[in-house]
């Protein structure tokens, strides 16, 4: 999944482990810590988030690893796999000094710590630096998180994974100051969608206080995020929301809409990737539709598929049956074949997990 505004997670999907869905446990959260502080200060950090990072991934991963230097560590390295590019809203995040290329991280790190994975195929080929460290700690909210790794702090009722990076920092007594708190700030505001989702809850608007309280700039931040973008991609947007498709039938009758944007568009606009994800909050307002989603091709036969519920569907269920993962009101996977073949099996697995909740109730 490339993009995860948060929501929420009620109910477990098949196959769970249900001691990761209730959260971290005091255990969980003491052997992390102890992990931390009984680091050398010369030991190999390895922070690795998500494939396409978004900002939650980002914010927490370098937010966190910023905490790590504070905390008196002195070899950290963040990254993430595949091109070691950073989408353009994210370019001025502190702590991008931490960064390095996939090909360039510790190959034998003495402990690994990763970010807003619900699984370790979204590691890539750094998910080989788990075996070598111990032990790995997995922070996360994803309700589909396997449960990989050796500490799990996984709170699937946590409105961000910066929710959880925050929490850890508390815990090791490392204070926020500006650098760690736009991180986190980033993290929370992309994952609840600049505080509109269901899992802004009071929690994090006292979690959002207190970063501003370090004397970050909420709106400066706010317009580079979201409101600025290149006039080639709101070209492409146009496009692309110009083949927009409105099913009123599908998903039980509650309504999908959805769309797709190819290759072609991007060199079309010369643009990159990343200006696609705004997308899906384009999609999702439409009124006749509880579900929506969004096509994004990453090769000829391959497409990064967003998916977003009013509440109705769990696109959860459906994002887990097609390889993905994510949260009842988003989630995402990666999907084969054509744009249509990939929505005729997005609409039959609406179908049956509506079925199947029926069946439950």
């Amino acid at each position: 999944m490339t993009d995860d505004p948060g929501g929420s997670t009620s109910g477990l999907l098949a196959g769970e482990d249900p001691s990761i869905r209730s959260g971290p446990t005091d255990a969980d959260w003491a052997a992390a810590v102890d992990a931390l502080r009984g680091l050398d200060p010369d030991a190999r950090v390895l922070l690795i988030c998500h494939v396409n990072p978004d900002g939650d991934a980002l914010g927490s991963m370098l937010g966190f690893g910023l905490g790590l230097c504070r905390l008196g560590s002195r070899r950290v390295q963040a990254t993430f796999p595949g091109p070691p590019e950073v989408p353009e809203p994210f370019r001025d995040l502190p702590g991008l000094e931490l960064l390095v290329p996939a090909v360039e991280a510790y190959h034998d790190p003495d402990l690994v710590l990763c970010f807003d994975a619900a699984s370790e195929s979204r590691l890539g080929d750094l998910v080989d630096r788990l075996a070598l460290a111990a032990p790995a700690v997995v922070l996360d909210h994803h309700a589909s998180n396997t449960g990989f790794g050796d500490i799990h702090l996984v709170d699937p009722r946590a409105a961000a994974t910066s929710v959880v990076a925050e929490e850890l920092l508390t815990r090791l007594d490392v204070p926020l100051d500006a650098g760690i708190a736009e991180c986190l700030y980033v993290a929370l505001a992309t994952d609840t969608g600049s505080f509109r989702f269901d899992a802004t809850t009071p929690d994090v608007h006292r979690m959002a206080a207190r970063l501003l309280a370090t004397g970050i700039r909420p709106g400066e931040i706010s317009r580079r995020i979201f409101d600025t973008r290149p006039f080639g991609a709101v070209r492409l947007h146009g496009d692309v929301l110009n083949r927009t498709r409105l099913e009123p039938a599908a998903a039980g009758g509650h309504g999908f809409v959805w769309t797709y944007a190819t290759l072609a568009d991007l060199a079309r606009h010369d643009q990159q990737p990343y200006v696609l994800e705004p997308l899906i909050d384009s999609v999702r307002c439409t009124a006749e539709a509880d579900v929506s989603g969004v096509l994004k091709q990453i090769a000829e036969d391959g497409w990064a598929v967003s998916l977003r519920s009013k509440g109705a569907v769990d696109v959860s269920r459906v994002a887990v049956a097609l390889g993905g993962g994510g949260h009842r009101f988003a989630a995402g996977f990666t999907g084969r074949g054509t744009a249509q073949d990939v929505v005729a099996r997005i609409r039959a697995e609406l179908d049956t997990a509506l079925l199947r909740a029926v069946e439950r109730d």
